[in-house]
């Protein structure tokens, strides 16, 4: 199983950009996908979850700007970020639960610039 995450880039603040996570590979059931990230100095954190019945949580900082969805038949994960900010600067690693195995991507650099 491979995850594959791309959408990164460089945006001014207020900005906007799309992440998306392909999985692929061998593939039972996707039972949980979710975009974390990891900024300069910082620990890892959950950005946006979503559960294979479609329950989400978003961390509070992110909360009415960002967007999880996913598209079962294609087995791809999407954040659209919205109003971005320079504190959302990190790399952002998508996640997957495959057949209760967990998998990460490579990760994809967002800067966001004041």
């Amino acid at each position: 199983v491979q995850l594959q995450a791309s959408g990164g880039g460089s945006v001014q603040a207020g900005g906007s950009l799309r992440l998306s996570c392909v999985v692929s590979g061998r593939i039972g059931s996707i039972n949980f996908m979710g975009w974390y990230r990891q900024a300069p100095g910082k620990q890892r954190e959950p950005v946006a979850l979503i559960t294979s019945s479609g329950v989400i949580t978003y961390a509070d900082s992110v909360k009415g700007r960002f967007t999880i969805s996913r598209d079962n038949a294609k087995n791809t994960l999407y954040l659209q970020m919205n109003s971005l900010e320079p504190e959302d600067t990190a790399v952002y690693y998508c996640n997957s639960l495959v057949d209760w195995t967990a998998y990460w991507g490579q990760g994809t650099q967002v800067t966001v610039s004041s």
